[in-house]
């Protein structure tokens, strides 16, 4: 997922070929905001303007006025500024080596080598610089939120049974969503909820008035996708409120929904499309073993593969896969003679899944390199398998943590901020 994220920023940037970045600055610069210690600038700002302007008119939607795009682009670059700050301060860190390999799966994505990819970008008038740190800031924030709420979110058994329960004999259903959101903050008080309930009142009146959804939300939507139509992309069921599907429901595509109030604030939904994924799902699955040597600042890559190649004469030779597993396999399934039981497909990486799906019964693979070292493998077994259980399980599993998740870090973020010192001088001359 974190591939497919870095890989629709490089998309994103290669489409709107930003003249912000390549502009000479000639406008004298001053300080717009201070967040905490640190300073976000006029230039900054009138660059993000610019970019969010770009990209609206590539999907032929009118900007909001000036006003509105600099209030939401400048809360957008607030609330990145805590995070970022809040990573770097509690130990978070891209180095170099990191990005080139990121920026290098970027480039292998879009099918071109990487002097390939920075000359395109740099054609297009990209700045190569300013596209290699917005790189390091998303992968910042992404892993400030992998590590702050993903990885913190439980799901447990008894909560997918108490969801099949509830499914039983109903669709599973996939919702094609698009949100106009306005935030609540944390411990908001009267005055607050009725200011926003006012601004989502005007924002259902314009709709009314037959104003297009995505310039509505670009206007007055204070989510993070309000500059892309308010989009969210498919959204399978579990992973939304009881109180929103109950509302999708009862819409036909292109329908929207009342204002609908919500732990984290006002939201109007409009249901682009929507699909049953209840389907029986048949697998061939493959029973295989491996043994994985990793090279490291004791063995080196040369020694991994002689080594491996030694294990694989001695077991052409006749001596058991599981004993040697046993005996020189790096892996936690060593004490199992190597046996990773029976894998579905994608459950492996790529280099291991397309070198097992290459073997016989019984037979012996090459050395294999995946991502975490080299391999001997074995297949033991094929067979069809029914899935559709066990593939439900999952999916509520994701769609739940999913809901968790979204629930968790816009109450994170909402605290971030609260505790933050903020200090804006727009009316500074």
């Amino acid at each position: 997922m974190k591939n497919m994220h870095l890989l629709r920023t490089a998309t994103l940037t290669l489409t709107l070929l930003s003249s912000s970045l390549m502009a000479e600055i000639i406008t004298a610069d001053r300080v717009i905001a201070v967040v905490n210690r640190n300073a976000i600038t006029q230039v900054e700002l009138q660059q993000k303007m610019n970019t969010v302007r770009e990209n609206l008119a590539k999907q032929s939607v009118k900007a909001p006025p000036n006003e509105v795009l600099l209030q939401q682009v400048l809360d957008r670059m607030i609330i990145d500024q805590i995070q970022i700050q809040f990573a770097q301060q509690t130990g978070i860190r891209i180095d170099d080596n990191q990005l080139e390999n990121a920026i290098n799966r970027i480039a292998a994505q879009n099918q071109m080598s990487l002097p390939e990819f920075r000359k395109k970008l740099e054609e297009t008038g990209m700045n190569w610089r300013g596209f290699r740190e917005q790189i390091r800031q998303d992968m910042l924030l992404g892993r400030l939120k992998e590590r702050e709420i993903d990885n913190k979110v439980v799901v447990t058994e008894s909560e997918i049974d108490d969801y099949l329960k509830l499914a039983a004999n109903k669709a599973q259903m996939e919702y094609d969503l698009a949100q106009i959101f306005i935030p609540l903050p944390e411990n908001a008080n009267p005055d607050q909820i009725q200011e926003r309930r006012i601004k989502i009142q005007a924002a259902r009146k314009e709709l009314e008035a037959g104003t297009s959804f995505a310039s509505v939300a670009a206007s007055f939507s204070a989510d993070k996708n309000a500059n892309n139509g308010g989009a969210l992309g498919w959204r399978p069921a579990g992973s939304l409120p009881p109180a929103f599907t109950s509302l999708l429901d009862k819409l036909e595509a292109g329908g929207l929904t009342d204002i609908v109030r919500s732990p984290a604030g006002f939201h109007i939904f409009k249901l682009l499309d929507k699909r049953s994924q209840q389907e029986q799902v048949v697998v061939e699955q493959t029973n295989a073993r491996h043994i994985l040597i990793r090279s490291n600042e004791i063995t080196s890559t040369t020694d991994a593969k002689q080594k491996l190649s030694q294990l694989r004469i001695r077991l052409v030779n006749g001596e058991k896969f599981e004993d040697l597993a046993k005996a020189f396999s790096d892996d936690a399934t060593a004490p199992k003679g190597g046996d990773l039981g029976w894998l579905n497909p994608g459950e492996t990486v790529p280099e291991f899944e397309k070198a097992m799906n290459a073997l016989k019964i019984g037979e012996i693979s090459t050395v294999i390199q995946s991502p975490f070292g080299f391999h001997l493998i074995r297949v033991d077994g094929r067979r069809k398998q029914d899935v559709t259980l066990e593939r439900a399980r999952f999916k509520i599993r994701s769609e739940l943590k999913q809901r968790k998740a979204e629930e968790q870090y816009d109450d994170w973020i909402r605290q971030l901020r609260d505790r933050a010192h903020v200090e804006i001088r727009l009316k500074d001359e």
